[in-house]
């Protein structure tokens, strides 16, 4: 018989290999459902995590998109590893995106036709501010009157998408656009545009963002104070309260930060790669981040490099789905394995398994 025994600590070694071996498992678990869907899993796992990087017909296009797919990925991510590492659990980026995204947007187009070059630095900081003001709600609910902030992030979600599709077909709707649903193509205008910054790669604001993202999140985390705030408040939170760390002031900073970033995200993306409001702007960044955040072990690095391969899941995701015509909704059941194996598997880190004969107590 099988029983599980706390560790005294958690084993480095499993926090560690535990992102390796659920990648591992996603891709056995993931090639039997291929197999089921009557599809080569061998050929199936190459297209996603193989031709988009390395086969010369794919690669051109696919590597500056991986950058692309990256970006908002990471950016949100980071914001919402903070929140969760003190123990405040942001489900609704995604909201928190698509609100970003809309007032970043809507100063934009207030300005129309103007070529100034204020507007996209006035655009980005209205799509921080667009993001954080929807993450306030939870915040201020939550300190206020206890409130569940999951619950109340995540409804949230649902009422931002109703201000999408009222923005779209509505007060951001094209005047010239023959009366069909969505705004302006920002990319194409100069003064509101996220343009490609080396040509060829992908590189655009919204990744120089997502790096900045990573580089000050590792030093706050461990060199400044707050950082310590956020760990100990995660850990420990008697402990924290008993060092002075005020509860409801790091629930608001948490929040508020992952609500900024997320918000960004969605401005960097609509003034670039997606170009305009539409019905489905969104697509789904604010909860793959969630995999992301989790898959990179709430540290910096570990979200960069958890951003990338997710990225390339969608990618090569694509292409199966071209190549080999496997259903979306099977794409989307394959990066959801990430997460229920990480999850699963993260048990070992904390938990060693043990054999015990049957009658022995």
């Amino acid at each position: 018989m099988l029983r599980l025994e706390k560790r005294p600590a958690p084993s480095r070694a499993w926090t560690a290999a535990t992102p390796v071996l659920a990648v591992v498992l996603t891709m056995i678990a993931g090639g039997i459902m291929f197999a089921l869907l009557g599809k080569n899993p061998f050929e199936a796992i190459r297209i996603i995590f193989w031709d988009p990087l390395f086969h010369e017909s794919f690669a051109a296009y696919s590597r500056p998109q991986l950058l692309v797919k990256a970006g908002p990925l990471i950016l949100i991510a980071i914001g919402l590893a903070l929140g969760f590492r003190a123990g405040v659990w942001n489900i609704g980026a995604e909201g928190q995106y698509i609100m970003g995204a809309i007032a970043g947007a809507s100063f934009g187009l207030a300005f129309y036709p103007s070529e100034s070059p204020l507007i996209f630095p006035g655009m980005i900081i209205a799509g921080a501010l667009g993001g954080w003001a929807w993450s306030m709600i939870p915040a201020i609910l939550k300190t206020r009157f206890r409130t569940n902030e999951i619950l109340v992030s995540l409804l949230l979600v649902y009422v931002a998408e109703k201000f999408l599709a009222s923005a779209a077909t509505g007060f951001l709707r094209n005047p010239e656009g023959h009366g069909f649903p969505g705004s302006r193509n920002l990319s194409r205008i100069e003064s509101m545009n996220n343009p490609e910054l080396i040509s060829g790669t992908g590189m655009h604001w919204g990744i120089v963002a997502a790096f900045i993202a990573v580089i000050t999140a590792y030093v706050l985390l461990n060199k400044h104070v707050l950082g310590y705030q956020i760990k100990l408040a995660g850990q420990a939170p008697r402990a924290a309260r008993f060092a002075g760390v005020n509860p409801n002031r790091l629930i608001v900073l948490c929040l508020g930060m992952s609500g900024a970033l997320a918000g960004l995200a969605g401005l960097f993306e609509v003034s670039g790669p997606a170009g305009q409001i539409s019905i489905d702007f969104n697509v789904g960044y604010g909860f793959t981040a969630i995999i992301v955040a989790f898959l990179g072990r709430l540290h910096p690095i570990g979200i960069l490099l958890a951003g990338l391969l997710m990225a390339l899941t969608y990618i090569g995701g694509e292409l199966a789905q071209l190549m080999l015509q496997i259903p979306a909704p099977a794409i989307q059941a394959f990066q959801g394995m990430l997460l229920f194996f990480l999850l699963a598997v993260d048990v070992l880190s904390t938990y060693r398994i043990r054999f015990k004969k049957e009658g022995v107590a």
